[in-house]
């Protein structure tokens, strides 16, 4: 087995990443690119109602006696049952609750089950996955793509669910490893990723539900949406050229 790619470490309540100089993009909090030594996973207590998440954030990290600054995702999964896999030059760390189910039945003359208030829901899978290769800017997104499709191939047989309502993802490479110019599933970084995010899903799901059943539908869990409404689809036009 190869050596980690992140040096993870858990301070009250926040857990984080490190590795110096990696290039991040995230789709959580302050999203988008950033280049930075860490990244975060912040565990936020139940009934939790801040709106100003950026000086949460940065209020949550300081007092983990954290430094260095990076993307943040928040979650509100205990980090004790957070999980990382590690494959070739890949790693993954997962936490993962699944009270606020999201699912995209084929069939959608069903009920809906859509809850329209804001609050935070204390579900969230969040996935922070770092490569040692230096990616392009296009492989880097394609992570994310990746990262997404791996998590729903892994729960869709254990749970029926596609995602969650506030599912979050960041990944990282490192600018200086070697140069990759794609991340597909074909790709020796794309493969790894897969494996690492359904096992250290498996294994986070695994844990935070030992007790304590996952919900079997979106009736049965405490939150979460059935997408019900249809698209209209049609043809596009086509013109010849003269």
């Amino acid at each position: 087995m190869s050596e980690n790619v992140f040096e993870s470490t858990v301070r009250s309540g926040v857990l984080q990443a490190y590795r110096p100089h990696t290039r991040w993009l995230s789709t959580g909090v302050s999203g988008g690119t950033h280049t930075a030594d860490a990244a975060y996973n912040i565990t936020v207590p139940e009934g939790w109602g801040e709106t100003n998440l950026s000086a949460y954030i940065d209020r949550r990290r300081e007092g983990a006696e954290f430094t260095t600054g990076g993307p943040a995702l928040l979650t509100g999964v205990d980090l004790r049952h957070a999980r990382r896999a590690q494959h070739g030059s890949v790693e993954a760390i997962v936490t993962a609750g699944v009270s606020n189910p999201a699912t995209l039945p084929l069939d959608t003359d069903r009920p809906e089950y859509a809850q329209t208030d804001s609050t935070f829901r204390p579900g969230t899978i969040n996935i922070i996955v770092g490569t040692t290769t230096a990616l392009s800017s296009g492989a880097l997104a394609n992570l994310v793509a990746i990262v997404a499709e791996a998590k729903t191939a892994t729960l869709l047989p254990l749970t029926g669910f596609t995602g969650t309502t506030s599912d979050a993802i960041v990944v990282g490479c490192d600018p200086n490893g070697s140069k990759e110019t794609f991340s597909g599933s074909a790709t020796a970084v794309g493969d790894a990723t897969r494996a690492c995010v359904r096992d250290a899903l498996v294994a986070a799901l695994e844990s935070r539900y030992a007790s304590v059943p996952i919900p079997t539908s979106v009736a049965d869990a405490t939150y979460g949406i059935e997408t019900t409404t249809t698209a209209t689809v049609s043809e596009l036009s086509q013109h010849s050229r003269e």
